[in-house]
């Protein structure tokens, strides 16, 4: 079973490297990069499940955290907004 939802997100992943060097638009691009985030969480707590340690789980938690960061940061840029505003 672990396999398989390894084999799943790594497809996935490969498909979200495809929409960001093809993507049309910043805005698909932004959309790809975001759920390759996700998709690194969820590869940290398949890690955490397989090896039974829990510092995956920590660098997933933090992973979310900068991944929620850095895709607000680059809608705001995208917008033509300041960081500040």
């Amino acid at each position: 079973m672990i396999e398989f939802a390894l084999s799943l997100l790594t497809l996935s992943a490969f498909l979200c490297l495809f929409r960001i060097g093809s993507g049309p638009t910043p805005a698909d691009r932004m959309v790809g990069i975001d759920i390759l985030g996700i998709l690194v969480v969820g590869f940290c707590a398949l890690f955490a499940v397989i090896t039974d340690r829990a510092f995956y789980l920590n660098i997933a938690l933090a992973w979310g955290l900068l991944s929620f960061i850095g895709t607000t940061a680059l809608a705001k840029h995208l917008e033509g907004k300041k960081f500040d505003e």
